[in-house]
């Protein structure tokens, strides 16, 4: 258990002890109980609001319980003091021991410092990156491929068995377009002079590969074949090179998905017909027309019937087609298909999505509620763009033009750790600049080095005391820590809880956050020798000394390592 967890224990004793001796109710709710760091750490080492949820239930005054519950608390193990602050709030100091216990914890678990049951028995699908098979990754994908990979990790750590998922849309009219772009090509490496790409086809040299390997495998076979006669077969073809190109280069960002759903498999095994079916028959699929839409007459609109879902009812401002009117499936017909489907091996689903698509929500979410009856937890995460720079100035990027600038050149210039941690030093809906040169810099104000340096500095502290005292970490001697010592370690011993709420906030950064604040802290400790010889971690005269501070600066660079790994992230050990 955390410190947290523990305290929130003795807290629920002490409750217990007040319904014993009559003074509160036995059957009060607990759920809204909290304990946690206090805002102000001067006001202690942790805070209750006991006293302050649970005043009005128990028929007493916020401060008169408070009292009762400080006159337990104070006789828990481990508790210097509880003081009451304002009107109920419960503030409370623990011994030393408690934190020296805790690093000692901490070198105990190792690896497996900060992860929990939290989330045992429960089952999160989340979906990631799903960018259309129309060729390789550029950098409009990678922030949400880094946060649904960092998110997929934290809820891993808090106890989740998670399935990372990518949805490949592979059917519709994009990859009928690679397919056509696919042909250009074929028929360019069998020697015809294509000229300039055509407008709305895919230019990208990407395909070039792809036409070469289908002018060796089938001659020239398709060259002025009618387009009803390879377009399946060429779809098919082109898609499998872009999605291994896209497996490639997801790699090199260290990005594994456990499963590929295709969209048009979807459909050939009926699974878009069986999750319309399934709602019709509750009533929730009917045969309607649509509204007139605004500024339209009879004259350039018709009135068309379609199937349409009730999203009205689950709080979207119109009912929406899940066909077309020549029978095709709507952009949100299959999105609604395939999370029906996605629904039946998952408690709960997550889609990380960028931005651009916030208007699909809540008709998305209203379709899942009702597949599931609400029973299936459904969150969807929004990713703002990059806007690439170098040196301030922006770096353009097209698709279409084929002039963008891949995942695989950012990640060649500037490393993968590099690229995963920037992606995660702000939260997902958050704008964000990738200046090529900024990311890069050794400086305190550019927190992937900063965080990098902290974890490199320990481990050369601890190869220098080990070659010249011979001296290495020690737990024998802790009490020899101080205060300035002890305040670190009651950061370190907060990273269990930012795990825990990271998973259940669904947000990766907030990894990032705190390992920005723990380096910090330590480059702040280390800096402090400077002033202070006598708060040098290696003291040449005191082996005792330097082997207490070597060990807590070896678990504090456990901590930074166990963070960056749910980051993606390899820690450095010499910079």
């Amino acid at each position: 258990m955390t410190i947290f967890e523990t305290y929130s224990a003795r807290v629920g004793e002490a409750l217990d002890a007040l319904s014993a001796d009559g003074v509160i109710p036995a059957d009060l709710p607990r759920d809204k109980l909290a304990v946690e760091p206090p805002r102000d750490p001067s006001h202690g080492d942790l805070a209750c609001n006991a006293a302050m949820v649970l005043a009005k239930p128990a028929g007493m005054k916020p401060r008169d319980l408070a009292e009762k519950l400080a006159e337990k608390l104070r006789a828990a193990d481990g508790v210097e003091s509880v003081e009451i602050a304002g009107p109920g709030f419960l503030n409370l100091r623990l011994k030393d021991g408690v934190w020296l216990g805790e690093l000692r914890e901490i070198a105990s678990r190792g690896d497996d410092y900060g992860r929990s049951a939290a989330g045992k028995g429960v089952t999160v699908n989340i979906e990631y990156v799903s960018a259309n098979p129309t060729g390789p990754m550029h950098m409009g994908h990678c922030r949400g491929a880094v946060v649904g990979d960092a998110l997929a990790s934290v809820l891993e750590a808090a106890g989740h068995k998670v399935i990372r998922e990518y949805y490949v849309n592979d059917a519709g009219g994009q990859v009928d377009t690679l397919a056509r772009s696919a042909h250009l090509r074929y028929r360019e490496a069998l020697g015809e002079d294509i000229g300039a790409i055509p407008e709305g086809l895919y230019p990208g040299d990407y395909l070039i590969s792809t036409g070469e390997r289908l002018a060796k495998e089938y001659g020239d076979r398709y060259v002025v074949a009618p387009e009803s006669e390879w377009l399946v077969l060429f779809r098919k073809e082109a898609v499998a090179d872009m999605m291994e190109m896209i497996r490639a280069d997801l790699a090199l960002l260290g990005i594994h998905h456990d499963l590929f759903s295709s969209e048009a498999a979807l459909h050939e095994e009926g699974k878009a017909d069986a999750a319309e079916a399934d709602l019709r028959a509750r009533g929730l699929v009917y045969d309607g027309v649509l509204e007139q839409p605004k500024g339209k007459t009879l004259d350039d609109w018709e009135p068309v019937e379609l199937p349409l879902f009730r999203s009205t009812q689950f709080g979207d401002d119109q009912d929406r087609p899940i066909k077309k009117s020549n029978g095709a499936w709507t952009y949100f017909g299959a999105d609604l298909a395939y999370h029906y489907q996605k629904a039946q091996s998952a408690d709960q689903l997550i889609d990380i999505w960028g931005a651009d698509h916030a208007g699909t929500v809540k008709r998305i979410k209203a379709a899942v509620a009702a597949l599931t009856d609400g029973k299936t937890a459904f969150d969807v995460k929004l990713v703002q763009m990059v806007k690439l720079l170098r040196g301030g100035e922006p770096v353009k990027m097209s698709k279409r033009s084929g002039s963008f600038v891949t995942l695989a050149e950012v990640v060649e210039e500037v490393g993968k750790d590099v690229v995963r941690f920037t992606m995660l030093t702000r939260k997902a809906d958050a704008q964000m600049d990738f200046d090529f040169q900024q990311v890069v810099e050794a400086s305190k104000d550019n927190p992937v080095f900063y965080v990098q340096y902290a974890h490199a500095r320990i481990c050369s502290t601890l190869r220098k005391a080990e070659a010249e005292m011979g001296v290495t970490p020690s737990d024998a001697q802790l009490d020899r820590l101080g205060e300035e010592e002890q305040e670190l370690i009651k950061l370190a011993a907060q990273f269990p809880r930012i795990v825990e709420s990271a998973a259940a906030a669904r947000e990766p950064h907030r990894i990032a956050f705190y390992l920005g604040d723990l380096a910090a802290a330590f480059h702040a400790f280390w800096n402090l020798g400077n002033d202070r010889p006598d708060k040098r971690i290696i003291m040449t005269q005191d082996e005792e000394t330097t082997a207490a501070r070597l060990y807590l600066a070896a678990q504090i660079g456990q901590i930074i390592r166990n963070g960056l790994a749910l980051m993606g992230v390899e820690a450095a050990t010499s910079m």
